[in-house]
């Protein structure tokens, strides 16, 4: 959830959660290793243009059929970042506001940053989960960033944080974070995955990442 900012924050990174401050989604776990409901592949629909993202991970979510620990099996496989708490301390101790903007889901997001020890600000779509329904995933249709495509507006987030710091930083490895990424500063944008192939065909410079204590080291070299 929106959290209020310290007052000697002065700097912003705005981050995307799945495959960027995890090694794997969310979504992809779930369609890999558990049981699931589903008589077709959702994604593929996602792909093929048939439905939206925010429904294709709604029916995806929705749709798996596990117990508790089945569902913290799935969110250790997604691999936190290990250098992660680390890098946000560092990064905060040095005035950084650090922004998680993901079209996933709070109910892990949330877990997954508690366990590491981080209280940070997210912007994601809500959700609920129990073993006969799965993990039922609700637009966030009250916030200032609600997209219905993708749930959240990482770019208007972006936009937001850019109006605050001329030179926000954004970090993110998907399709979802294409638009937040091409209007920020290539000596502030770190990718990796799909994005990274993106903006390189682009020509767009940007920091190819493996880790955060990456991230964190190339923005406090930058001051």
């Amino acid at each position: 959830m929106p959290r209020n900012p310290p007052e000697n924050h002065k700097r912003i990174m705005v981050s995307d959660f799945d495959g960027t401050m995890t090694r794997y989604d969310f979504f992809d776990m779930a369609r890999r290793h558990l049981p699931t409901a589903a008589d077709h592949d959702y994604w593929q629909d996602y792909l093929d243009g048939k439905l939206s993202h925010s429904e294709a991970m709604a029916s995806i979510f929705g749709a798996i059929r596990t117990d508790h620990q089945g569902m913290g099996n799935a969110l250790a496989r997604m691999e936190l970042d290990l250098t992660l708490r680390d890098s946000v301390t560092r990064l905060e101790a040095a005035g950084w506001k650090i922004i998680v903007a993901s079209a996933g889901c709070e109910w892990y997001i949330e877990r997954l940053l508690y366990k590491a020890g981080l209280d940070l600000e997210v912007h994601a779509n809500p959700g609920t989960y129990t073993p006969e329904n799965g993990l039922e995933l609700t637009l966030p249709t009250n916030s200032p960033y609600y997209d219905p495509e993708k749930g959240i507006d990482k770019e208007a987030i972006v936009r937001r944080a850019l109006s605050q710091d001329p030179q926000a930083a954004f970090a993110g490895d998907g399709r979802p974070d294409i638009e937040a990424a091409m209007i920020v500063s290539g000596d502030c944008l770190f990718a990796r995955g799909i994005l990274a192939d993106y903006l390189t065909g682009k020509g767009r410079p940007f920091h190819y990442f493996n880790n955060w204590k990456q991230i964190a080291d190339t923005l406090l070299d930058q001051r």
